[in-house]
This record gives structure tokens, sequence and C-alpha cells, in this order.
């Protein structure tokens, strides 16, 4: 049985593509960079970090970016021996508008270089590329309303202004022909995340409405012809969870449709787990794959009704790869650990090194912690509600602006971090940074106060997450006796619920080191090791290609 979510932690907006017997996933990565993640498998339930095309400023610069803007849904397809990737970069989030680019970039192969982009419009987000049998490529996005009246969207979003299509002429790289405004959405609202895929004569639209929290659901229409109109599923829904709330899978919607080599159809979905109380999503928007039949040539979940399950058959008897539930990171010149990211910039040697100082992960200190233009830090993604990182950090500031460590966060307004910095009285110190969830003023509480006197040389930081619970602690000096520091803090702000609330935030908590220098000398950090372990009952499911 495929066990759900298949990719934990931070993997939203999930497009499927299949080639031959191989199986791509290309998922959002907001901010973070390199943009997009791309995962294979084989047998659609073992799945294995690949690629993450977008990585050279030619392709990709975020710095400006808003918090949860970057890199929204992409769309990942085969055609004429090359891969299409489609994908958003949105430059503002807040007020009226959202300023959406919309590019295409493609390669022979996941793992190669991809090409620069070329660009194909602004008229809002969520693009897809559709390869019809006749050889003729369909351009689909969402389109925004930046008006608060509604000429043609759903009523109550009317900002959502519904569907558009447009063809797109890979020989001049460019869209012609009219462009027609395909599909209102449902009196759910809020109408994106558009994908088209043909069967049986049939046109079949899917789409993502409701938002993405706990209304979220994928809606499908079908239409004889590409330009419609399009007549709604018998359960307009797809999948979805809005009336399920004590389903296991929250959040359920935005997903692509997959055919095995043998015909049995699949469904991606994104989807959330909430943690009780409060009902906050830790792991952020994580990605899932259900089963589905075919009858009367509309599309249902094998198992009957609209909810997602957990575990779903499938396709093949194959076994579960069980990875390591602890990883250990020494760092090694070269390339960064395939698991790691860093925050927008295509510049990452301004913010790293892994060569100047051999076996360390050297942070140079730019801006500050949140910071939307240049900050040094680089992170991993939570995958488990429960788990604990480690890490060594070689560093001597000579001023409170220097200040280097490790932390739990999501983005400017929601963090916890250990740090070693300088207090005019006590020396070096080690004290705890906190923004738990103050938007939009992103200020800190300090709750060790002026810290911990700690004497020179390398240190070591630790944090022990616990569902919502996180406890930060230290220790230096060769010493084996771990100690606390501060009281225990709310871990599950670092969510896409906690702070600005449901629909305010997007990505998802990341665990990683991080340094800055608000003086402007970019005083370095040096990071020895990196240990993630996970701490509940399952152990981690992804495997990380090197």
């Amino acid at each position: 049985m495929i066990r759900n979510p298949i990719l934990p932690g931070f993997n939203p907006d999930p497009s499927i593509c299949r080639v031959g017997e191989d199986y791509y996933i290309a998922t959002s990565t907001f901010e973070w960079y390199p943009g997009v993640q791309i995962h294979h498998s084989r047998d659609l339930m073992n799945w294995t970090l690949v690629r993450r095309p977008l990585e050279r400023a030619s392709q990709l610069d975020m710095r400006g970016n808003p918090d949860s803007c970057g890199i929204w849904a992409p769309c990942l397809s085969y055609a004429d021996g090359l891969f299409w990737l489609v994908y958003t970069d949105v430059k503002r989030y807040d007020g009226n508008f959202k300023d959406a680019h919309n590019y295409i970039v493609t390669s022979p192969t996941i793992e190669g270089e991809w090409s620069d982009p070329v660009y194909v419009n602004s008229s809002g987000f969520d693009p897809s590329l559709f390869h019809d049998d006749d050889g003729r490529k369909w351009f689909v996005n969402m389109q925004w309303n930046h008006r608060t009246e509604s000429y043609g969207g759903a009523p109550k979003s009317p900002a959502f202004d519904g569907i558009l299509l447009q063809e797109w002429d890979a020989g001049t790289n460019s869209l012609k022909g009219p462009i027609k405004n395909i599909f209102a959405g449902s009196p759910l609202g809020l109408v994106e995340g558009p994908h088209l895929f043909k069967r049986n004569g049939w046109y079949y639209l899917t789409t993502a409405e409701g938002g993405t929290g706990y209304d979220h659901a994928v809606t499908m229409a079908r239409s004889r012809a590409i330009d419609g109109p399009y007549e709604m599923h018998p359960n307009t829904h797809l999948i979805t969870s809005k009336d399920a709330p004590n389903a296991v899978l929250q959040r359920a919607g935005h997903g692509q449709y997959v055919e095995t080599p043998d015909g049995q159809a699949y469904h991606t979905h994104l989807c959330g787990r909430p943690m009780p109380p409060k009902r906050r999503c830790t792991l952020g928007r994580e990605t899932a794959l259900q089963k589905c039949i075919w009858q009367d040539d509309w599309l249902y979940l094998a198992q009957g009704g609209v909810v997602p399950e957990v575990e779903v058959p499938a396709p093949a008897d194959v076994e579960r790869h069980e990875q390591p539930s602890r990883i250990e990171t020494r760092f090694e010149p070269g390339r960064l650990p395939m698991e790691f990211q860093w925050l927008r910039t295509p510049q990452p040697e301004r913010i790293f090194s892994l060569s100047e100082r051999p076996g360390h992960l050297r942070l140079y200190g730019r801006e500050s912690i949140g910071s939307w233009f240049e900050q040094a830090l680089v992170a991993r993604r939570q995958e488990h509600h429960s788990f604990r990182t480690e890490t060594t950090v070689d560093f001597s500031p000579d001023t409170y602006q220097q200040v280097a460590g490790l932390t739990h966060y999501y983005n400017r307004h929601k963090f916890h971090a250990v740090v070693v910095t300088l207090h005019e009285k006590l020396g070096r110190v080690v004290t705890i940074f906190s923004c738990p969830g103050d938007f939009p003023h992103g200020r800190m509480i300090f709750p060790a106060d002026s810290g911990v006197a700690v004497t020179d040389g390398p240190v070591d930081l630790a944090m022990e997450i616990r569902d919502n619970d996180l406890q930060f602690s230290w220790r230096a000096g060769g010493s084996n006796d771990w100690q606390a520091l501060g009281p225990a803090l709310d871990a599950g702000v670092i969510s896409d619920e906690g702070g600005r609330g449901e629909h305010g935030s997007f990505t998802g908590a990341f665990a990683g080191v991080f340094a800055f220098d608000t003086s402007g000398r970019a005083r370095p950090a040096d990071f020895s090791r990196f240990v993630y372990q996970a701490l509940e009952g399952w152990s981690l499911n992804i495997n990380v290609d090197e």
C-alpha cells in the first residue's frame, strides 16, 4: 500500500508526469532557492529528490520577493523529446495585486541543465501547458482581477476571475490566437491550479478551489472542445476534506492526473496534517496520491466519496524502502547536500562556502534573519511532527550585531533560534531569539534574556521539537552534558496557520543554520555538522540523491 503523504513536509501543488516507467513530481518552492523540487519514482511509492532545475540568476532571482512569494505551482510535462516546466515567479502578495510572471524552461533530461526561461504572460498564476494529440500546445492559467467587483468570476471570490486558455507556439516561443476564459469555477470559488488532459475524446480540466486552507478541493469538469463549454463533475469535487474535519489528510486539493503504463488511474493532491489542539499544520502542505477509477467517463476516488485516504493501493506489489530516522551531515567541499536550500538569492557564494574552511559550512553574516534580500540561512525541511536537530558552530563575534546559530524557521515573523553572539557585560553568550508570529511587525522576544556566558571555541546547539513544544539546549568546552536553555517555546506557531493565519503563509517549517552581521563586515560562522533525527514512530520515506 502507498502511504500518504508520499512527500512529507513542505511539498505543495504537486504536478505529476510519467515518461515510460518513470514518474516525476514537481512541487512549489516559493522563496526557497534553487527553485522547484522534482522527485522521481518507478513505483509511485518510493520517491527520490533528484533535481531543483531553477538554479542560476538567468532563470530565477527572488531577492526582494516577500514571504510566501516566489515559485508557485509548477507544471511538469514531457513532449517532443523534452521535459517542459512551467512556473510562476510571484513578486507581490499583499493588497489587490499579485504581479505574477509566468515562464517556461525545457530540458531533454530531468537531471541535466535546464534552459533559460521564456517569458509567457503575467495575467495570473498557476500556469500549465497541455500537449494535445494533434501536436498543438495550450497554455492555461488563472486570471487575477485586482478590482473588488466581480465580472465573470465566482461572486464569492472575484479576484479569482476564471481560467484562461491560449495556444502556445513552440516555434516562436510565444502565445498566439485568442485568449478565452473557459471556466469560472464552482460555487466554492477561488478557482486556480488548472490542469488539462484528454481521454476518450473528452478534454478534462481539474482545478484547485476553496483556497489552500481547510476548504481546499480538487474540482473536475469536462468538454468535447478544449475551449469549452465545460460541464461540472457529478460530485463537483473529485478530492476534498472540507466536510470531513476528522480526516487525517486535511486541506486536500490542487493536484494532477496520471496513468500507469497499464492504465491504472491516480491523482496527486496537496494536503496538511493538523496538530491538535489548534489544528496547525507544522509540516506545511505535503504531497499525497489517491487511487482512482473511471465510471461513465468521469473520474472517481477508488474508495468512493471525495475524502482522501492515508493508505491506497499501489499499482503493483512493491516494498516501501525505509530510510534511516537519523541523518548526520558532515560538510565537504563541493555541492551543498541535496536536502538543504537557502533563501531567494542566485548568488550563494555571497552567503556560504564549503571550501573556505574544509569540513565546514561557512556562512558569511549578511542581512538580518528574515531579510527578503540577502540572508545567510541554509536549512532543510521539517518532515516529522517530532524531531531533534544538532549543529556545532565555531563563531567569534566582536559585537552584538554579529549572530550565528540554529533555527526553527518559517519566515520573518515566525521563527525561533538559539544563537551565539556577544553581550557587552557577559562576553560571548548563548541566548534565544524568537519571533512567535508577530505579523506584520516581526518583533522579536528574548526568552533567555541576555543568555549564558560561554567560553571560546566551538559550541554545540540543539533543538528538540515534540509536537507543539520546542526546547533549545547547548553544550561547550568538550562537555557531554546538554544544558537546557530558556523555557519551552510554541513550535506550533512555525506553521502555515501560525502568526498571519491560514491563508497568509504557504511554505513550511525548516530547521537550519544561519548567521547575520548587521555591522556590514560579513563575520563568518563555521558549522561542522548538522543532525536531523526523527523522534516519531515512522521514519523518513524520501530518498535524497546526492
